[in-house]
């Protein structure tokens, strides 16, 4: 009899939860946690009903919510006590019987004594003080820098049978982000992102020097926008990028990149959509620029063929208008994995440039980690190149420290 009680139970609290109209579910979910849990007895009710009058009319304010939200706990409140005295055995608990917590005491030692001594705790309210308030300062500009130092490098003897050269390979990576608080400011959207990578290598090959630049790139981007709707804005998007140091060709004294050698600025005006979820694992920017502006600067022409960066012989510069589209996803995959992707491309409806880049870093703790990047151009303006065409690739593995520094 007692197990077919708790069944007639258990299909009583289950038929309740189907029952109760699905707006005090959703709206609830303490109340549905009321509803399931273990009944105590604590009181005898005078009366019970499955609805509860409101005595707030006298009030000048909208409160059906109110009165909505007092007939949910009434209608729980009076279902669990009819419950208790249609089947008092089904009570597992009585408020009154129930043990009463233990009392914290103080046990001291007495050695002369050889004995403990319980005594109860005195607690002096006064050293319980209120914890001073201090206002949080929200911060207009979010700045973010991550600097990091990362090589490759191999040791081999001159006697190794398969032979090969000592190598030492260093990447320096500095990214500093300064972007507009949106919790302050919805409405707008700015961006900037200042970031410098270089890379440096031991050149034995190159009887003219010890070393080689193999990477070396500035780059700035900037984006400003305005709330349309949702996740979309109006937006002025900036980017500029050139090398700063000079790079020669291998076993020449022949310049083959300088500053502004080559060198390039776009400026479009179009729409910029920004999505980044709750926990802030995921963010995406797409901007679509119908409307764009782009030069390419080649600064030394005396020493450097100005072809080479798809401008015109005997000219520094190179104007175009067309239109760009960039977007950028940053995805962190686990808290020591992280995935970033940037895909830019533009055209003037004759030629097409693009990039594509992807950094895949792999944390070992807060200094240290290991990134895979790979950068996959294409530039229709270059001269074409019987094994790429024009097409061009970049990547590297590499291991190393990383600062990183935030400010929320």
């Amino acid at each position: 009899m007692r197990g077919f009680l708790r069944t007639i139970y258990a299909f009583l609290m289950i038929a309740v939860v189907v029952l109760l109209p699905q707006s005090v579910m959703a709206q609830s979910d303490s109340t549905s946690n009321y509803l399931l849990m273990p009944l105590v007895f604590d009181k005898q009710h005078s009366q019970f009903s499955l609805e509860t009058p409101s005595d707030t009319q006298g009030l000048k304010l909208d409160d059906g919510w109110l009165n909505k939200a007092r007939q949910q706990w009434g209608r729980v409140r009076d279902m669990r006590y009819r419950l208790m005295i249609e089947s008092p055995e089904l009570v597992p608990f009585n408020e009154d019987l129930l043990p009463k917590p233990p009392k914290e005491v103080v046990v001291e030692t007495d050695p002369s004594k050889t004995e403990l001594q319980v005594e109860p705790r005195n607690i002096d309210s006064e050293k319980f003080k209120p914890v001073d308030r201090r206002e949080v300062k929200m911060h207009n500009w979010l700045h973010t820098f991550v600097g990091s130092l990362h090589g490759t490098q191999a040791y081999i003897s001159n006697n190794w049978y398969q032979g090969g050269e000592n190598n030492l390979n260093l990447l320096a990576d500095v990214q500093w982000d300064c972007n507009l608080n949106q919790n302050l400011h919805p409405n707008w959207l700015f961006n900037n992102t200042l970031h410098y990578r270089l890379g440096v290598a031991t050149a034995k090959g190159d009887s003219l020097r010890s070393y080689s630049i193999n990477e070396d790139n500035f780059q700035f981007n900037s984006q400003l926008g305005y709330k349309a709707v949702k996740n979309w804005y109006y937006s002025a998007t900036l980017l500029f990028k050139t090398q700063l140091l000079n790079s020669y060709v291998t076993n020449s004294r022949d310049l083959a990149a300088s500053f502004l050698s080559s060198g390039e600025l776009n400026v479009g005006l179009g729409m910029t959509y920004n999505y980044k979820d709750k926990e802030g694992y995921k963010v995406f920017t797409l901007s679509i620029a119908p409307l764009s502006y782009n030069i390419k600067i080649c600064r030394d022409i005396v020493r450097l063929d100005p072809t080479k960066f798809g401008i015109e012989a005997g000219h520094h510069t190179k104007h175009n208008f067309g239109s760009n589209v960039e977007a950028k996803f940053e995805w962190k995959i686990t808290p020591s994995i992280t995935w970033k992707t940037r895909l830019y491309a533009f055209t003037d409806y004759n030629y097409v440039q693009g990039d594509w880049e992807n950094t895949l870093s792999f944390a070992v703790n807060s200094f240290l980690n290991t990134q895979i990047f790979t950068h996959l151009r294409y530039d229709k303006s270059r001269p074409w190149v019987e094994d790429w065409k024009y097409w061009q690739f970049k990547e590297i593995l590499s291991f190393g420290l990383t600062y990183k520094f935030a400010t929320k």
